[in-house]
This record gives structure tokens, sequence and C-alpha cells, in this order.
């Protein structure tokens, strides 16, 4: 599976250690299969004056030692898996989690579902309505090693 992630820099060896904590799936490296998705994101580089670099990586299809974990949709499981993760409260450990991303209007209702806002009901009513884009979190560097191999930069 082709796989980019869009950044300031050139990452030929990705690694867990430079994540940040809190994120929707937790501390890992995040990458898209939707190269649409990858470019957009470095628009958000390019209006800071930074340079905007998608980086390429081949994903190896067949990993029979990792724990994979496939969110299809914005549901509960999702809300409750992204939930903990933002609170520092892993629920399961995976290598690979894959599913929708919290862009602006999907963080926006699990904003207000975390500060009580929003109750589980209404945060999901609202994220029924949105599409999801499709990011994919590595959160073991042994996956990241063994199995994701880097291809190529490109400059945005």
């Amino acid at each position: 599976m082709k796989l980019y992630h869009t950044s300031n820099v050139v990452v030929p060896e990705p690694d867990i250690l430079h994540s940040r904590n809190y994120l929707e799936f937790g501390r890992g490296f995040y990458l898209t299969p939707l190269e649409s998705q990858a470019r957009d994101y470095g628009q958000r580089f390019i209006r800071r004056g930074e340079p905007a670099i998608m980086n390429v990586y081949q994903l190896t299809d067949d990993m029979p030692d990792a724990k994979r974990k496939v969110f299809p949709a914005y549901d509960g499981e999702w809300l409750d898996y992204i939930t903990a993760c933002r609170k520092g409260l892993l629920h399961e450990q995976y290598d690979i989690i894959e599913g929708g991303i919290a862009d602006d209007q999907v963080f926006d209702t699990v904003d207000l579902y975390l500060q009580g806002t929003y109750s589980r009901e209404q945060a999901l009513d609202q994220l029924q309505w949105k599409k999801p884009n499709h990011q994919l979190c590595i959160a073991s560097q042994t996956v990241l090693d063994k199995y994701l191999h880097f291809i190529e930069s490109i400059t945005l």
C-alpha cells in the first residue's frame, strides 16, 4: 500500500520518538493513503512560509506480527478510542490504527463532547453526517522499521 506523510522536512526514517502525545490514535507516525489529502495538508506549511514536503512510502501488505485496528466510520467505538487517546488513556494498544481523521469540523464536535457541551448521543448524531478522510497511525517502531519503506520525497 502506498502511503503519504506531509511535513516540512524529508523523513526517510520515521520514528515514534518525534510524535506528539494525545493525538487521535495516540502517539505514532501518521500517514494517509490519499495523495490529495497529503497535498492539501501541505498547504498548512506553505501558509506559514515553510517548505511542504510530501514523503512517499510503501507499506508491506503481509504483516503477520502486527496488531491492527480499523475504524470504518465515525461511530461510538471510534469516538471512545480517540477520546481515550486525547486524554492519554489508551484502551488497547495496537501497532497500526486506521480510520477517520478529526479534521476541523470533526474536531469541533469531538472538542464539544470532551468539554461536556455535547452528550455522547449528540456527538454521534453530528458525526454521522461527516464523510471520513483517511489516516493510518503506525504506533510501533518495530512495524515502522520492518514494514514501512521510504520511496521518495516531493516538494509541494
